[in-house]
């Protein structure tokens, strides 16, 4: 029995009553998976957790205990994971938040727990200037990757539980955690096969970077349900029919599309919601033996396209070929008889439970069937491979940046010469499957045969392709085949190769670029150093000394660094983010600066330009009404980014210490550049209305207009400077108004 003794101090009778609630929910939920004094281990780790947190409360005002209690409920019941997991969820923010220490840890649940719990404690927030936080907890966490699976699942389940109650933390905190779930753990998610995780997190990422589309989605699937719910029950009606018939086990769900992959398609496509065509997704899952599995998924997909016609580029066979995270169905897009997409996937109840649990499902069936075994235990060996080979040497965004090009699915399937099958992710070359084979077989790599052709090293292998490798033991790799390759066991070889044989290079530049500075009088530090790196945007400081000693880069070339380092510094009057490059500290600057105001933390656009140095950012070209943030660069200031930048998800997941709140409070009428892309039906004086309609009737000033015709339809970008977001609302409008006009979007 739970008792009073359970709960902390500071707990209400209303608190208390709900945590034994939710702790009791754990327990009915996880006792299918309970061993032999399973519930008394975890059991103790509540009584840790409650005890380390007595004190502790969320952003929301609750109890901080409901969070660990959250995070092991989804461990178990959205991924499948046992009694380990469940242990670690609820002691997994212990070490790094509270006075408890791995060695207690340790001592109390034994070496395994200790391990995952120090791979989920972050490591300090104390980095050199130009490093990332992000990028080096990151780093530690996948590290663990080569130990236990399971550090990486329960931090996607943290995840899930921290965005899922996101709306108590303030809005720089949202888009920085926000663009870290969207920049890595919805694709860790989507590798490891946790495809209901990864959509949720994708939504909820859109929900806080981009409310207005989110909102405006989902409020438009709500308004549809009852006619797509109809929609989907005319389809479906034959089927069943057909399935009922031929007495097979089976359940189906039709659903809409996620909202984050609507809003993809409709930017992809340029399209509006309503005319997205393919939102219907049905799923039919047949409960049959495994060696049944592929006839009947195969004799279904026939009864479908009998009463449907289907895409014939549209299907996709993932059952003779699993993706590499272990997916299994079968896919195809047929239309229906109302002129609708919809597309249908048919898998079996074990490759259902594979595509929603993930990696726990498949160790689950792993013994069973050596196909599960193939795909993501390969994957995860060819992480561990990368982890060893780049783990400890490689600078954390480095190796941030490797990783991630791990993650993403787009595959390929070639052949060796003895018809071995080989899986390469989509882009790969000739080159990156020689190294797939060997590493010295790559470094001697000079050219290969596709398909009985020669083609060179740089060929982008495509499926099917049957690929046989030249090599020459002459050959040595260069830097240029670092343009080549994109698979990361690819790049880290090439890399150590070419690193070994230009340590002299790097020891030459090194030299040169010291004995610049001290001729300068410029201070040889570790934050000049970083600066000089990134004003020469060099990854590293061995990779700039390299480019010096090469030659690359010309010594008086730091003449010029220190030249406009001196003209920034005169420009700045009271606030130098050369010195501040930490966003907190910068954002107490200006509190300080706004008379200790309580929302005096936010830079105001417009009325502080004189007394610091910013600038609006050409990537995104943000103008008065967009949503925004400060980014603190090392060498030109604070850059104003809109939180929809292309380049906005990468700045706020690595480097979310130099992000500041931002905000527009100027009245002045200030004149923005903004771009429109606009197209339809090409007629006699099209241009001129669209002209007049900016310059006579809405008196904007325009920059440029460029316009092309084809067949009958046009398309143009024009270029005008606006005051505000509502100001170039009014523009697209008149403009939709004009006959002929089809479409106006807003471009970067």
């Amino acid at each position: 029995m739970l008792t009073d003794e359970l709960v902390a101090v500071g707990t209400d009778e209303l608190e208390r009553l709900e945590i034994l609630k939710r702790y009791r929910k754990l327990l009915r939920t996880a006792n299918p998976y309970f061993k032999k004094n399973d519930s008394k281990l975890v059991r103790k780790a509540f009584d840790v957790a409650m005890n380390a947190h007595r004190f502790d409360r969320r952003k929301t005002g609750e109890p901080y205990i409901y969070h660990p209690i959250a995070v092991a409920q989804i461990c178990v019941e959205e991924i499948g994971l046992g009694t380990t997991a469940i242990i670690c969820a609820l002691l997994h923010d212990t070490v790094e938040d509270t006075e408890l220490t791995l060695e207690d840890v340790q001592r109390d649940f034994g070496v395994k727990v200790a391990t995952i719990i120090d791979g989920l404690t972050k490591v300090s927030d104390e980095f050199d200037t130009g490093s990332s936080a992000q990028a080096e907890n990151f780093r530690k966490m996948l590290l663990t990757l080569n130990d236990d699976v399971r550090v990486i699942l329960i931090k996607l389940a943290d995840r899930l539980h921290n965005m899922r109650t996101l709306d108590s933390m303030p809005k720089e905190k949202q888009l920085k955690i926000a663009s870290e779930t969207s920049f890595i753990f919805a694709p860790l998610a989507h590798r490891l096969g946790l495809h209901a995780i990864k959509s949720e997190l994708e939504d909820l990422q859109l929900k806080y970077v981009n409310r207005e589309a989110y909102y405006d989605i989902r409020d438009k699937l709500h308004a549809t349900k009852a006619a797509r719910d109809r929609f989907i029950g005319r389809f479906l009606e034959p089927i069943i029919s057909e399935l009922n018939g031929l007495g097979l086990k089976y359940h189906v769900k039709g659903r809409p599309k996620s909202i984050h992959s609507i809003w993809k398609k409709m930017n992809v496509q340029k399209r509006p919601f309503e005319e997205i065509f393919d939102l219907f997704a049905v799923r039919i899952i047949l409960e049959v033996e495994p060696d049944q599995e592929k006839a009947a998924c195969w004799q279904v997909y026939s009864m479908v396209t009998d009463y449907y016609q289907p895409n014939p580029e549209r299907l996709k066979d993932w059952i003779a070929t699993p993706r590499s995270n272990g997916y299994e169905s079968l896919h195809t897009t047929v239309m229906s008889t109302e002129g609708t997409w919809v597309e249908v996937q048919i898998r079996s109840k074990r490759m259902d439970e594979i595509a929603e649990k993930g990696y726990a499902a498949h160790f689950k069936y792993k013994d069973n069937d050596t196909r599960t075994n193939s795909g993501l235990d390969k994957w995860i060996n060819q992480v561990r491979d990368m982890l060893e080979t780049t783990g400890d040497k490689t600078a954390a965004l480095e190796f941030l940046d490797d990783f991630r090009s791990n993650l993403f699915n787009d595959e390929v399937f070639i052949f060796t010469p003895k018809g071995e099958l080989k899986v390469m992710r989509r882009g790969a070359t000739a080159l990156d499957f020689a190294f797939d084979i060997h590493s010295m077989v790559g470094a001697r790599t000079t050219a290969a045969r596709v398909n009985k052709t020669l083609v060179p090293i740089s060929y982008v292998l495509k499926s099917g392709d049957q690929v046989e490798i030249l090599t020459s033991s002459k050959q040595k790799p260069h830097e240029d085949w670092l343009k080549i390759v994109v698979t990361s066991k690819a790049k880290t070889k090439i890399k150590d190769l070419i690193k070994e044989d230009n340590k002299q290079y790097v020891t030459d530049g090194k030299n040169l670029v010291e004995k610049k500075l001290k001729q300068l009088r410029i201070e040889n530090s570790h934050e000049t150093i970083n600066q000089l790196r990134a004003y020469f945007n060099a990854k590293t400081p061995a990779d700039m000394f390299y480019r010096f000693g090469k030659g690359y880069i010309d010594a008086n070339e730091i003449k010029k660094f220190q030249a406009e380092k001196e003209a920034k510094l005169n420009r700045q009057l009271k606030l130098n983010t050369d010195e501040i490059q930490e966003g907190k500290a910068i954002q107490k600057e200006l509190q300080k600066m706004h008379g200790g105001r309580k929302d005096g933390d936010s830079l105001l656009i417009g009325e502080d330009m004189d007394r610091i140095d910013y600038t609006l950012a050409k990537c995104c070209n943000p103008i008065s009404g967009d949503e925004v943030f400060g980014f603190v660069t090392v060498l030109e200031g604070i850059k104003i980014h809109r939180t929809t930048c292309p380049n906005a998800t990468e700045l706020l997941a690595k480097y979310g210490n130099r992000v500041i709140k931002a905000r527009w409070t100027s009245h002045q009428q200030i004149a923005f550049l903004a771009g429109l892309k606009i197209s339809g039906i090409d007629r006699v004086g099209i241009v001129n209305t669209v002209t007049a309609v900016i310059s006579n009737e809405l008196h904007i000033n325009m920059r440029s207009i460029t316009v092309d015709t084809d067949d009958g339809i046009f398309e143009g970008t024009i270029k005008v400077y606006v005051h505000d977001t509502r100001h170039l609302e009014d523009l697209t409008q008149k403009l939709l108004a004009v006959a002929g006009v089809h479409e106006v979007t807003r471009f970067d």
